[in-house]
């Protein structure tokens, strides 16, 4: 499983399509686009802009009344992982990291052997909470982001906490982790953001700007409109942050996004977040460039459900390839009151 894999698409069977094509001609993309070389395979449909096969939902994997550890009985942000084949004796084939978000929060992890679940809960979370002297000690820690950092063949846990702070951890078995440092402030953007949070960190080389590792996170600011910012890095440690938002809340008509994610598909890259439910609740997708210079806002990646569990909102995407099949795993239902599913490409 790679860090840009799989594709996207509609609701559940029998509901009727809303994608909008905001701008650009998704059709031509469909037409040329090819795979990326990360062993995602394409699905039959290829429907999605970005020549995205669609994403069909298939079963719930979390809820939070079923968890042991349930602090304030919500959780947020799932990141997949596969480690079957990076990890020494790992608990299962995919590793699952999620949150609750309200305090205390606490990055919890889950782990099973296929995408399509079941899942375990690891018996002792949180693996990190919110107090980890001499580090740090705030109300919450929330949005758990891992990446495999081949480098140093370790897995690197991204988090906030509070909204305006990320933090990286380290570890060699995904359950156990190292402090490093303070990644990203509110400080470290102008002036009047309030937020900096819900980062997920990305393997890709921006060659001209010297940099290896992308970061895309949420923005606030005393507007309360949250935007997707960005960073690069050249070795997912220090940062150096764009001053000015990725992808602005008003270039597609929303009110809030956020939840952003790295796709890459036949050397082409996109981005996919979250829109608020009262924006419609479904996950968008815009074409960035290989290196980040390009903004064609291409419309719906995928189509919330209005029925059960997503209720009209669909967000913060993770993704993951099963034996040749590509799955995201997402949040499904209204903010702090869903469950984390997955969906089948």
């Amino acid at each position: 499983m790679t860090q840009h894999q799989d594709s996207p698409g509609t609701s559940g069977a029998g509901q009727p399509s809303r994608r909008v094509f905001l701008r650009g001609s998704a059709a031509g993309i469909a037409a040329t686009a090819g795979l990326a070389a990360t062993g995602v395979t394409a699905g039959p449909a290829v429907a999605a802009p970005g020549g995205f096969p669609d994403y069909r939902h298939v079963r719930t994997l979390l809820k939070p009344g079923e968890l042991k550890y349930r602090p304030t009985g919500e959780i947020i942000f799932p990141c997949i992982r596969g480690v079957y084949d990076r990890l020494a004796d790992p608990l299962g084939r995919y590793y699952l990291y999620y949150a609750p978000h309200d305090a205390p929060g606490g990055i919890c992890l889950a782990y099973g052997d296929s995408l399509e679940g079941p899942f375990t809960e690891y018996p002792a979370n949180p693996i990190v909470s919110n107090n980890w002297q001499p580090h740090y000690r705030v109300s919450h820690v929330s949005s758990p982001h891992v990446l495999w950092n081949e480098d140093v063949k370790e897995l690197w846990l991204y988090f906030h906490g509070e909204n305006h702070t990320t933090r990286l951890a380290r570890s060699k078995d995904g359950v156990n982790f190292t402090y490093d440092r303070t990644v990203l402030t509110r400080d470290m953007l102008p002036s009047g953001t309030t937020e900096t949070s819900y980062a997920r960190v990305f393997r890709h080389d921006l060659t001209a700007r010297g940099a290896r590792y992308v970061m895309l996170f949420m923005v606030n600011d005393q507007t309360d409109r949250r935007n997707i910012g960005w960073g690069w890095s050249k070795d997912g440690r220090t940062w150096t942050f764009a001053q000015q938002p990725l992808i602005r809340h008003s270039d597609v008509g929303a009110r809030n996004i956020s939840g952003a994610h790295l796709l890459t598909r036949g050397n082409r890259t996109y981005v996919v977040y979250h829109t608020d439910k009262e924006s419609g609740g479904n996950i968008l997708i815009t074409e960035v460039g290989n290196d980040f210079s390009r903004r064609d806002h291409l419309g719906v990646f995928y189509e919330s459900s209005n029925a059960a569990p997503e209720n009209g909102r669909a967000a913060a995407p993770s993704f993951g390839t099963d034996r040749g099949v590509p799955y995201m795993v997402y949040e499904a239902g209204e903010r702090l009151k869903g469950s984390i599913c997955v969906a089948r490409g």
